[in-house]
């Protein structure tokens, strides 16, 4: 049974960070892969955890864990997904409704991951081992586009820039009801609801949560509108909505079931952010899926 591997180091010289130093010392793993081992306790100074920008003095006692390795890999599964655009640092997909992006408790394959997998096996050597590649995500069944990293510098700068919300990700969404204003934002904390884990709830210690919008048409009783992610919190649209009395249509956990519709209204049709190898700017769009268009129009019939 592979077990823990054990390393100490002392400082031989000062005004170094932690991560950086560690990095030089330990080059089989990469700056983020040291850094999450930080936060996770695994790294010590002189037997105290620390950040992982720590200020090292000469003399500093470093004593490393590095965890043994995790259950087997995931496996590769050819799963059709839609390809926008490939280099080689980043790729930018098309997530169907109903593909969850990541193998979790419930769904441990056929997943977007084990989908790339078998397109680029080289996602298996990343710094995640379960979510190879993976800066963001998507719901189940919200489909549109994503970015996923190829490589550990793609990774380290796509997640920067989400951070620093450099990133405009912008989503037509279906909402009951007609809304007024046409052009605002939502703004609500989002944390996990303390009732029901696997759902989020507007909670005052929960994070900063912003979402822009603007009214792109009304279809019947529902309006179509144009979201804009200002923060990515799980779920932020669809409870943003709900919470102002318009749930997305079609969403079951915060709104109801629709019997016409198998998925809930969303869809990710904007991308824009910078290319992490060359800083140039990238810029995509994803048209609706056929059965959110064939919806749209049956519910244009009944007005």
């Amino acid at each position: 049974m592979p077990v823990d591997k054990a390393l100490q180091f002392l400082c031989d010289s000062a005004g170094s960070r932690l991560d950086i130093y560690l990095l030089s010392r330990i080059p089989d793993h990469s700056r983020s892969q040291i850094q999450s081992m930080i936060k996770q306790g695994l790294v010590k100074v002189n037997d105290v955890v620390v950040k992982a920008g720590y200020s090292l003095k000469a003399g500093d006692l470093i004593r490393v864990t590095i965890p043994a390795p995790s259950a087997p890999g995931l496996e590769p599964q050819h799963i059709p997904i839609k390809i926008v655009y490939q280099d080689e640092d980043i790729i930018v997909l098309d997530k169907p409704a109903g593909l969850v992006v990541h193998p979790s408790p419930g769904h441990p394959d056929h997943t977007l991951v084990n989908a790339l997998l078998a397109i680029f096996p080289e996602l298996a050597a990343g710094d995640d081992s379960q979510r190879p590649g993976i800066v963001h995500r998507l719901d189940k069944d919200t489909s549109g586009l994503m970015i996923v990293a190829r490589n550990s510098r793609a990774r380290e700068s796509l997640m920067s820039q989400m951070k620093n919300r450099e990133v405009i990700k912008k989503y037509y969404a279906l909402v009951q009801g007609h809304l007024s204003p046409k052009k605002g934002a939502i703004e609500a904390p989002v944390g996990r609801d303390p009732s029901h884990r696997q759902r989020m709830a507007l909670v005052s210690k929960g994070k900063y949560a912003r979402t822009a919008y603007e009214v792109a048409g009304e279809y019947g009783a529902d309006t179509l509108v144009e979201a804009t992610l200002e923060t990515g919190r799980t779920h932020q649209i669809r409870l943003h909505f709900a919470a102002i009395g318009h749930p997305v249509t079609g969403d079951a956990t915060y709104g109801q079931h629709s019997q016409e519709l198998n998925r809930q209204f969303l869809h990710s049709y904007y991308l824009k952010f910078r290319h992490p190898a060359n800083g140039r700017e990238m810029e995509f769009t994803s048209a609706l899926p056929p059965e959110l268009k064939e919806y749209l129009n049956k519910q244009q019939g009944l007005r």
